[in-house]
Order: C-alpha cells, then sequence, then structure tokens
C-alpha cells in the first residue's frame, strides 16, 4: 500500500514537468508552422509580383481572409467577369426554376400576334419545339398575317459599349429576338445559305448579309434598327411554322395584341435560368447576359423593361452588402469599359455566389469567369490549394497575353 502511495507522489511531482514540455512542445511546433506557412505566403507574393508587378490580384480563404493582396483597392474594367455579378443578381431576383415566356394570341381573321418577353434563348431549336405546340393550338388553316408586340422593350433601349456594328456580340437587345438577333450565315459571291440545317434560310436573311457578311462563313447581327431584328424573328418563326404545317398568307407587321384577345399558347422556354446562366458563363453570350439583366429589373419593379430599373435593383442588393462603391455597373454583360470593380469587391460577391460556383467553367483545380478587351485581361472565381482549401481569386491584367492571368493563377495554387 505505502509503495503505491509513494509511486503515486512521484507522478504528482512529474505531471506538472511533462505538461510543461507537452505545451512547449506544442508550441514550438505551432511556431515553425506559422513560419513556414508565413514563407510561403511571401513566396507566392514574390512570385505574382515578379510574373504581374502592376496586376491587381487577391486571393481569400474561405473565412475572408487575405492570402494574396496586391493593388486590391484600385479599381478595374471588370469585362466579361461582370456576367458573375449578372448571375449573382438572377439567382436572387428571378430564381434558378425562372423561364422565360412567350405569349401568343389568335384573332377572328387568323391573325397571329406575338407577345415578346425577351426570351434570351429563343435559338433555332426552341423554335421548332415552339412552332409545332403554336401548331396544335392554332390548326392548320394558313394563317392571314403575323403582328408581333415587342412593347415589353422601348424602343429606343440601348447598352452602353454596344456600337453600330456587324459583329455577332453587338446584337441589339429586343423583346422578340431569335438566335441571339444574329443571322449565322455562308456567303459565296451574292449566293448566301444558312449555315446550319436546322435553320431555314428567310429573305431578310439573305438581304442582311449580301449586304454586310463576309465571304464564305460568317455570324452577323442584325444591326441597331429594332424594326430589322424584329423582321427577322417573324419571317423565321412563320419558316418554322411552314415546317410544321401552317403557311402564312400575309405580311409581318408590328403593333400590340387588341384589348380582350387571350393567348393560345403561351410558351415557355425549355431551360431554366440556371441552364441560361450555365450557357452564358461559359459562352459569354452579352447579348444574353442583357436580356437576362433587363429582366431583373422588370420582375421587381414591373415592366416594361428598362435599363435604369435593372441598374436600381442591382444597386440596391449590392448596397444591402456593403458593396455599392466597390461594384459599379453600366449594364449587365461587362461589354461597357465605364464598369469599375475592386478586386476586394469582387471576392466579397464571389462570396455570395459560392452556392452557384457550379454554374462557372471548371478545370484544372479551378471554376472561373474570364473577361478580355482590348488591354484587360481578367479572371476571377474559385480554385483549391492544398495548404488552404478552396479559395476565391480575381486578377486583373492591362497585359494582352491572356495565358499571364493563368499563370498567375497556377502560381498561387501552387504556393498555396
Amino acid at each position: 500500500m505505502n509503495r503505491y502511495r509513494y509511486r503515486d507522489r512521484q507522478v504528482r511531482r512529474l505531471a506538472p514537468r511533462r505538461g510543461f514540455f507537452i505545451w512547449s512542445t506544442l508550441i514550438v511546433f505551432v511556431c515553425i508552422l506559422l513560419l513556414a506557412s508565413g514563407q510561403a505566403l511571401a513566396g507566392v507574393k514574390e512570385d505574382v509580383a515578379a510574373l504581374a508587378p502592376s496586376g491587381l490580384v487577391l486571393a481569400t480563404d474561405e473565412n475572408g481572409t487575405e492570402l494574396v493582396a496586391q493593388n486590391a483597392d484600385a479599381p478595374f474594367v471588370p469585362a466579361s467577369v461582370a456576367k458573375i455579378v449578372t448571375a449573382w443578381l438572377a439567382m436572387d431576383v428571378l430564381s434558378p426554376d425562372y423561364r422565360f415566356t412567350t405569349r401568343f394570341y389568335l384573332d377572328g381573321n387568323r391573325v397571329l400576334y406575338v407577345r415578346g418577353g425577351g426570351d434570351p434563348f429563343l435559338v433555332s431549336e426552341e423554335l421548332a419545339q415552339l412552332a409545332s405546340k403554336l401548331v396544335a393550338a392554332v390548326g392548320r388553316k394558313p394563317l392571314k398575317g403575323i403582328v408581333i408586340d415587342a412593347s415589353y422593350y422601348p424602343a429606343d433601349i440601348r447598352i452602353p459599349g454596344i456600337e453600330d456594328t456587324s459583329e455577332s456580340y453587338d446584337a441589339l437587345n429586343a423583346a422578340f429576338a431569335v438566335n441571339f438577333n444574329t443571322i449565322d450565315a455562308v456567303r459565296k459571291g451574292n449566293t448566301v445559305r444558312s449555315a446550319d440545317k436546322q435553320t431555314p434560310i428567310t429573305p431578310l436573311a439573305i438581304s442582311q448579309f449580301r449586304a454586310r457578311g463576309p465571304q464564305g462563313h460568317g455570324r452577323i447581327s442584325l444591326g441597331q434598327d429594332p424594326a430589322v431584328g424584329l423582321q427577322y424573328a417573324g419571317e423565321l418563326l412563320a419558316a418554322f411554322l411552314k415546317r410544321a404545317g401552317v403557311s402564312l398568307r400575309g405580311k409581318i407587321a408590328t403593333g400590340t395584341i387588341p384589348e380582350g384577345l387571350k393567348p393560345v399558347y403561351v410558351h415557355q422556354q425549355s431551360r431554366t435560368l440556371s441552364k441560361i446562366l450555365t450557357e452564358l458563363l461559359l459562352g459569354s453570350n452579352n447579348f444574353v447576359a442583357n436580356q437576362v439583366f433587363l429582366e431583373i429589373g422588370a420582375h421587381r419593379l414591373g415592366g416594361p423593361v428598362g435599363l435604369e430599373k435593372s441598374l436600381k435593383v442591382a444597386s440596391d442588393l449590392l448596397a444591402q452588402h456593403g458593396l455599392a462603391e466597390a461594384i459599379h455597373l453600366e449594364e449587365g454583360s461587362g461589354i461597357s469599359r465605364d464598369n469599375r470593380f475592386t478586386a476586394r469587391g469582387l471576392t466579397a460577391l464571389l462570396h455570395l455566389f459560392e452556392p452557384h460556383a457550379s454554374l462557372l467553367r471548371s478545370g484544372d483545380g479551378a471554376s472561373f469567369k474570364t473577361g478580355t478587351f482590348s488591354g484587360v485581361s481578367t479572371l476571377a472565381g474559385f480554385a483549391n490549394t492544398s495548404k488552404h482549401g478552396r479559395i476565391r481569386f480575381v486578377i486583373s491584367l492591362t497585359d494582352s497575353d491572356n495565358a499571364l492571368r493563368f499563370r498567375i493563377l497556377k502560381a498561387i495554387q501552387a504556393g498555396l
């Protein structure tokens, strides 16, 4: 018994010494880790500075701790990286399952009225589906005319940065537009044919491509005259209706829906908003981005659409998160050089957007969006690292070497 008491007293004497030894070891170990981590971060910062000494770079961990910060408060032109903001706004205001609609009416004289709802994805495949369902609703007797009601979009609507050129990314936004308000065709001399078998060629498509299209294969916008885009949309709709069994024996015109006329068919876009945004963030279509952006304002504040409505909704939502000063939008696609972000503002928004990160393009351990202008090269998104887990990052350069932004991201991933 006494022997055990003696040993117990010995253990009590040794316990404080052992505890001190353990804590001392732990403190040394933590210090070593902190030192190594600090050296690693310093190495990454040096690598970034060597690659792009004047570049804007910010990387934060999931808690918002800044791991790499270089010129993080300097305003920059986001280019198409602005589409991340538009996608976040759309998911918040419209919801992932939101579907754009187009309404069709038929009067007693078999004149078909079309009420455009700003659907950004009335592409040929969608028109084929739409035409079959519309024919089932109106019957197969010939139509005496098609009237397009485009009043949901003001005729004078213009997006900052959209120029009057034949470039397809300059397509005018509209209440009723097909194939992104563009024509994809092949020209040989004065002969013009559709570039894909599923899209019928129309008289207006031929005349527009003869006037402005290149020789060979190309895509052009329908210009800045709303009447041109609406005429083409009507012609292409008529062509698909003919394929489905209903011919048009009259003219295509613009006008308004007669009072009291009820829709015979309401077409809901087959793609949900989340699917549209996935394709938007992958293909970076400026027309689609601003169709979505304009719908945000009209949905929240009522139609018709208006750029000022969408900018107000965007400003209000950004202000709720303290980002009104850090993220300044002129429009929703990034085509305007007057859009201005800061890296800290955009990384904060990426935190809000993270539940929707799967919408972004992914590869090499990162999910990202690029933005490119002459003299502007941006990259933002999420990336996996070995020591800091999933990080948020923003890179903005004025270098014309667009591969440099990815080299910077690789350096960050390798060092973190």
